[in-house]
């Protein structure tokens, strides 16, 4: 599998799936305001798995930065910068469509070279490591811990959502 597939068609359908999930975290909220129970959306941006953990917002922002990083540094382009200021799941929102609207505009033939290309990262100054080693052992797993983390604060906030909803869409065809 290239590393376009295996990174950033996967990071981005796994981001689409992220803005599915607030939008179920938005229905989830007003069902509690139809029982006369308050619950404000944006209540769950500071939410978190343990205390230690970043919370809601900040697992968004990292599942995004790293979507974007990791198609940057395997292509040899720039990423685009976005600040970290969020406060509401509408701009969260916003900041995942616009992550996904920069990674539809790499092309297979951007990652030509990708595996082999040696990345310098800042966590490991004056190192190197090749882009399949780097996709593998970091870019993916890292990516989705934040997803995953993000996806467990709102499930333990009572959202809706199930493997369905975390895996998204899947290229079924019909046999034969």
């Amino acid at each position: 599998m290239s590393l376009y597939r295996q990174t950033l068609v996967q990071q981005r359908k796994m981001l689409q799936n992220l803005d599915l999930w607030l939008d179920k975290a938005v229905a989830h909220c007003v069902r509690f305001d139809r029982d006369g129970r308050k619950f404000d959306a944006n209540s769950l941006l500071t939410a978190r798995l343990a205390a230690d953990q970043f919370p809601l917002t900040r697992q968004i922002q990292i599942a995004c930065d790293n979507a974007k990083m990791t198609a940057a540094r395997l292509t040899g382009k720039t990423a685009p910068a976005h600040p970290d200021t969020e406060t509401t799941l509408g701009e969260l929102k916003t900041r995942i469509a616009a992550v996904v609207e920069h990674l539809g505009t790499y092309t297979e033939a951007d990652y030509n070279g990708a595996a082999d290309r040696l990345l310098e990262l800042p966590v490991a100054p004056g190192m190197a490591i090749r882009g399949d080693d780097y996709a593998t052992e970091m870019a993916l797993p890292n990516f989705y811990f934040h997803a995953s983390t993000a996806y467990n604060i709102l499930r333990h906030n009572g959202v809706e959502l199930g493997k369905k909803d975390f895996l998204g869409p899947m290229a079924f065809s019909p046999k034969g």
